[in-house]
């Protein structure tokens, strides 16, 4: 099986197997260009993992893609493929991020009351960390723990973040990893800059700069990627012209 890579933000994916050449291709050209019901449609007959996990990362790309918080009908849609993933190769690595990607968006809207009863922010943290310690070079799984750390530091304050084990210190050190595996990743920058811009756009606003720079600079080799630039465009404009306080506002409604 042919092993390739395509970039997806928090987004945050893998090297993939598929299991047949021709639908491989379709399915994957679809992907790129943004015809997610066709890329879905050419997966949705193959029982394997690989494209079970494959299927969730469709779902995840026009979720993001969407304005504001994501549909929970294709969530939950992207919650099953992971899962069917996991069922069908437990450990499965692209099946664990796919899962880890889409309980941290179905977390989004909810208190951090209700995350802690429900362990969702944990599972999905020791899901990623699990990919590392069996993939310490996984840039996705990287990726996904720095904005983890910065919005759990931001939603659970200082107690709440050494509850969960979360630090500036730790997403930085992943941020750091991440950038460095993959320099013209456009999502890998957009997610940080948003993350860290919804956490304090004033304090941390050289950062921001800096990782809005870089995901404008990217290549954006998919149309998933140039959404993410087209929303670091957006942020980067509002930052220069109305503020961090209105950046911040921006940051929090933003993907």
């Amino acid at each position: 099986m042919k092993r390739i890579l395509i970039a997806l933000p928090a987004a945050i994916l893998i090297g993939l197997s598929l299991p047949a050449e021709g639908q491989e291709a379709e399915a994957i050209d679809a992907y790129l260009s943004g015809n997610y019901a066709a890329a879905l449609a050419r997966t949705a007959k193959a029982p394997d993992a690989d494209s079970r996990a494959f299927a969730a990362r469709i779902l995840l790309a026009e979720a993001i893609c969407q304005d504001g918080q994501p549909s929970q009908a294709l969530l939950q849609n992207a919650l099953a493929e992971a899962n069917q993933a996991l069922t069908l190769q437990p450990g499965h690595i692209e099946g664990r991020l796919q899962k880890a990607i889409t309980l941290s968006l179905i977390s989004r809207p909810m208190s951090t009351g209700e995350i802690r009863r429900t362990g969702i922010g944990g599972e999905a943290r020791d899901l990623a960390e699990g990919v590392l310690a069996e993939e310490p070079g996984n840039v996705y799984a990287h990726g996904f723990l720095a904005v983890w750390n910065v919005e759990v530091v931001r939603r659970g304050g200082t107690l709440g973040a050494m509850m969960m084990g979360a630090s500036l210190d730790n997403a930085r050190s992943h941020y750091r990893a991440a950038a460095a595996l993959a320099p013209g990743d456009a999502a890998i920058r957009w997610q940080w800059a948003r993350a860290l811009a919804a956490l304090n756009a004033r304090k941390y606003g050289a950062e921001i700069e800096d990782a809005l720079d870089a995901a404008l600079a990217a290549p954006g080799d998919s149309e998933l990627e140039r959404v993410m630039q087209a929303r670091a465009g957006t942020l980067k404009a509002v930052l220069d012209a109305d503020g961090p306080r209105a950046a911040e506002a921006r940051a929090l409604d933003m993907l």
